[in-house]
């Protein structure tokens, strides 16, 4: 089990958490006052905590299913180790309605996962395989 070092920026920050028992995502909240994201508009919203992870470790921010169903999607969420900023989440969104998002609301879902570091070798050519350069539905549509 990773620890992870969570500083509270302000007193009404929420600590992420998990909903369940063996959750693979924390939930994390908006610590921003409410408001209302327009069709095709995009917030940055502060979570009002900073999180120091150990080395080895990356902080992946996903999509919640309860407001991505609504049209609301993350964007841009790698958080490496050595980032001791506040956490925030990029929404954006999707849908033609508007969205209210509450202070303190469950905005996000926040991954640890410990990180594997690739040795780049340049080469010529690569190895063949069944797929080869078939791209998209290539598996077939059903």
């Amino acid at each position: 089990m990773v620890k992870l070092k969570i500083k509270k920026l302000n007193a009404e920050a929420k600590l992420p958490s998990y909903a369940h028992e063996g959750d693979a995502g924390l939930d994390l909240f908006s610590n921003e006052e409410d408001f209302i994201l327009k069709p095709n508009y995009r917030k940055l919203i502060g979570t009002g905590i900073s999180i120091e992870l150990p080395p080895g470790f990356v902080s992946l921010i996903w999509d919640k299913s309860g407001v991505a169903s609504n049209g609301i999607k993350t964007m841009g969420g790698v958080i490496e180790h050595t980032y001791r900023g506040e956490y925030k989440v990029i929404l954006v969104n999707l849908s033609s309605k508007d969205y209210e998002i509450k202070k303190g609301q469950k905005i996000a879902q926040l991954l640890i996962q410990k990180i594997e570091t690739a040795e780049i070798e340049e080469t010529e050519n690569l190895s063949d395989s069944v797929r080869g350069k078939k791209a998209f539905g290539s598996s077939g549509l059903n």
